[in-house]
């Protein structure tokens, strides 16, 4: 299995291993309920992406709930115009409130996401942020700690790269 990850303090990865999912064209769906979050997890996103050499298209939903729709939608436009993406990112934030919505949103974005992965068997970087508060979400956010933006554009392309390997066989 090819596992794609960070050198302390970058977001390039190997030669060898970007040149695994070279050529990738990902599509990155975010959240803009956070703004300044999302700007944060879209940023390590774009900087692991590109390190990458992969090219991504950015389209941004009200909330962490819309993602998933606005990948399938995505999905279904891409292969219609014969432009199909390699992998997708799901960038954004929920925080803890006192009703039980965040769980509602927090579960069901996951598991539409874990679906939309199993039945069209596209590689999905889960970065939504599930924190209880915004200190939390900045510190797993920003570049400089948590990268979870970049974290997720690198899971998918892991599971883009394990895609590209066992379909050869």
């Amino acid at each position: 299995m090819v596992k794609l990850q960070r050198a302390k303090g970058s977001n390039k990865v190997s030669k060898e291993k970007a040149s695994k999912v070279k050529g990738a064209h990902i599509l990155v769906v975010e959240s803009r309920f956070y703004e300044d979050i999302s700007d944060e997890l879209f940023d390590g996103a774009k900087r692991a992406l590109e390190g990458a050499s992969a090219t991504f298209e950015r389209v941004t939903v009200p909330g962490s709930l819309e993602i998933p729709t606005a990948i399938q939608i995505a999905l279904d436009g891409a292969e219609k115009a014969r432009k199909p993406y390699d992998g997708v990112v799901a960038l954004g934030c929920v925080v803890q409130g006192e009703t039980f919505h965040f769980d509602i949103v927090a579960m069901q974005s996951a598991r539409a996401l874990l679906d939309i992965g199993i039945q069209r068997r596209m590689p999905i970087g889960n970065g939504i942020l599930t924190v209880d508060t915004m200190e939390q979400a900045w510190a797993r956010a920003r570049l400089t700690d948590g990268d979870k933006g970049g974290d997720a554009a690198r899971a998918a392309l892991a599971l883009l790269a394990v895609k590209r390997e066992r379909s050869k066989r």
